[in-house]
């Protein structure tokens, strides 16, 4: 039960009705967010909005609450203080937030096949006594070959590549019917082939309308492939166009002394911490 819990929408209560949206409202709107731990601040009074179907690519460093951040606008894990609202709503009551975790947090082994995780994006849909529905497996076929993975559906998942794994999660998002989707971590450990078929599925969702969040190390990537960027330490460094948020000033506020600064043919050149693998560690 533990590994299925890993792969279901962690937002999901089975609400009767669940919140319903506000057309007027902003997709994501956060305000005043706090989360702290015995430790100190994980994240201190973020207030920031997201419009219908923007992507935005979240950097930091290691620890910098990128995981933690991810989970409150899911519902998994509730705030100290302050104010997470989608469409109008607290996260709770939705189904339309779609949870990627990092691929470190999962059990591979788990004997699962590709369209099983898959059709977990059906359950917040079926609720816990239907089974699922003719339209439900038709839902995941068309989720699977809208990722390419049709094909390897009756495949166990601990056979599939990194790559594949990443796009099996987005298969999941795509049969929930997920208005919102929250990444975390998504291109580590991926080859650059496989981290463009990640991105070629990044903006088919983008022509649908589906609003993305994605944490990354990459600031060349975040800032070459996303509508806006957001620098976090903690507290929220900026937010906005990647020219603005990436600047010098910024950056040594956010990374401190695991930034390196250097000149190069197209402006100043940042190094961060993007070698490191494993993974945040803001305890949560």
């Amino acid at each position: 039960m533990a590994f299925l819990d890993r792969f279901r929408n962690p937002n999901l209560t089975f609400l009767a009705h669940p919140h319903p949206h506000s057309p007027d409202k902003p997709i994501l709107k956060v305000e005043g967010l706090t989360v702290e731990y015995d430790s100190g601040a994980a994240l201190d009074n973020l207030t920031f909005e997201l419009q219908r179907g923007e992507r935005l690519a979240v950097v930091g460093p290691n620890g910098a609450g990128k995981s933690t951040l991810f989970k409150v606008i899911a519902g998994v894990l509730r705030p100290s203080r302050g104010l997470v609202e989608v469409a109008g709503h607290e996260p709770g009551g939705h189904i339309c937030i779609a949870y990627v975790p990092q691929r470190t947090q999962v059990d591979w082994s788990f004997p699962a096949t590709v369209a099983d995780v898959v059709m977990m994006g059906r359950t917040g849909k079926l609720g816990l006594l239907r089974w699922p529905t003719h339209h439900d497996w038709q839902l995941v076929k068309q989720a699977l070959d809208t990722v390419r993975l049709l094909d390897l559906a009756d495949r166990q998942i601990q056979q599939l590549s990194g790559g594949q794994q990443q796009r099996m999660f987005i298969a999941r998002a795509l049969a929930q019917e997920a208005e919102l989707i929250l990444m975390d971590e998504p291109l580590t450990g991926l080859d650059s082939r496989a981290q463009e078929e990640l991105f070629s599925v990044l903006e088919l969702l983008h022509s649908q309308g589906v609003t993305v969040m994605v944490a990354l190390h990459d600031l060349k990537i975040a800032g070459e492939r996303f509508d806006r960027v957001m620098l976090l330490n903690r507290h929220l460094v900026g937010i906005g166009l990647a020219e603005t948020v990436l600047n010098p000033v910024q950056l040594v506020d956010a990374y401190g002394s695991h930034l390196r600064l250097l000149p190069g043919v197209d402006g100043t050149l940042a190094l961060g911490d993007s070698c490191c693998d494993d993974g945040e560690h803001d305890h949560a």
